[in-house]
């Protein structure tokens, strides 16, 4: 099977942030895919995160560096001349961002600027995906998807970084990126990613596994939200196949494009996690609407998908029980003490199986 048409084998490919939950399911797939890996980020917080847990510092090319120093990033694009990056450096947590706001943006907007002088400084590179957030858009808690076309905005520190680093990308887009550039550049929108190897704080699927590891009740604060639920591997097959379309066509594919689940696969908070109970067969959880939450998130949230539908052929694979049923997998591998890169490769290779079997257009057979 001949996925996003054989473009990663044997080429260079630059992870900023590959320590973290997206990034370094990225650099697995990248590597099953025959690129050489190379990753720039921030050491991990935890022995249970996925980079620890899959030994990646051993199978790729990895440099501890913060995407703040601009410097160490320029030097090390300059060393590696990469020939594709993908940007997921980032402060991702919104609570957080609330607690340091200073470092939020700094990281996440100059973070940005950083990547993007990295990039302009060394020629080998020609494509390139800044991996933003679906809180990049100036949310009125519409019950329809936003489009990649509505207006950035964000009412809290995290959200309006976002919209900011989109700014930026379509900033450096126009102002040397543009048309004859060595370089096609783009910016990539996903739902709320779920899987396997997830254990930040302040997220609801780390924290209901954290509760039952502790045979603790879990209280939800806020079960009625509405989001983009989607397992690790649908956004990051959109990335891939993004990328290589960028690799072939330049800037043709340039611009915003949303990642997300179908309409009809987004659900309630409430009903993720009474699903994800039901599956496990464990778990205490208490759900408690809080009104006095003074720190503003959103209720509602949904993408539009239909110019990744349309212009990319890109579809979304799994259904909601198929959803719940690969994060648990991947959760119950690690509290098993399974050997965890063979899993996530074997998790992998079932996801573009099935992908096949649906006949997704994006999988391409030699």
């Amino acid at each position: 099977m001949k996925l996003f048409n054989n473009i990663y084998k044997n080429k260079k490919v630059l992870i900023t942030g590959d320590t973290g939950f997206k990034g370094s399911w990225l650099a697995i797939w990248l590597k099953e895919l025959g690129a050489d890996v190379y990753g720039y980020a921030l050491p991990p917080k935890r022995e249970e995160d996925n980079f620890v847990r899959c030994g990646l510092r051993e199978k790729i090319n990895h440099v501890d560096g913060d995407i703040r120093d601009l410097k160490k990033l320029v030097n090390y694009f300059n060393e590696v001349q990469p020939e594709i990056a993908f940007h997921f450096a980032a402060q991702p947590i919104v609570l957080e961002s609330y607690d340091g706001p200073h470092y939020t943006f700094e990281t996440n907007v100059m973070g940005t600027v950083n990547f993007f002088e990295a990039v302009r400084n060394t020629k080998s590179v020609k494509a390139i995906v800044n991996i933003t957030s679906d809180k990049c858009y100036q949310n009125n808690e519409w019950v329809w998807g936003y489009r990649e076309s509505d207006p950035m905005g964000g009412k809290d520190p995290y959200s309006a970084s976002k919209g900011c680093s989109e700014l930026v990308t379509t900033a450096y887009l126009n102002s040397f990126f543009y048309k004859d550039s060595h370089c096609a550049i783009t910016s990539a929108r996903a739902g709320n990613v779920i899987g396997g190897g997830d254990w930040a704080d302040y997220r609801i699927i780390p924290d209901f596994f954290r509760a039952v590891k502790k045979n603790e009740k879990l209280i939800i604060r806020n079960p009625y939200a509405t989001r983009p639920w989607q397992h690790v591997l649908e956004p990051l097959s959109g990335y891939l196949l993004l990328a290589s379309k960028l690799y072939e066509k330049g800037n043709k594919f340039s611009g915003g494009w949303n990642f997300g689940p179908l309409d009809q696969s987004n659900y309630k908070v409430s009903e993720l996690i009474e699903k994800i109970t039901e599956y496990y067969g464990k778990g205490d959880v208490i759900f408690e609407e809080n009104n006095s939450e003074k720190l503003h998130e959103a209720n509602m949230l949904k993408l539009d998908i239909s110019k990744a539908i349309w212009n990319l052929k890109w579809n979304p694979v799994l259904g909601f029980d198929e959803l719940i049923k690969f994060t648990v997998d991947g959760y119950k591998a690690e509290l098993e003490g399974k050997e965890l890169y063979n899993e996530r490769v074997g998790q992998i290779k079932n996801y573009v199986e099935l992908a096949d079997k649906k006949n997704i257009e994006w999988v391409r057979k030699e």
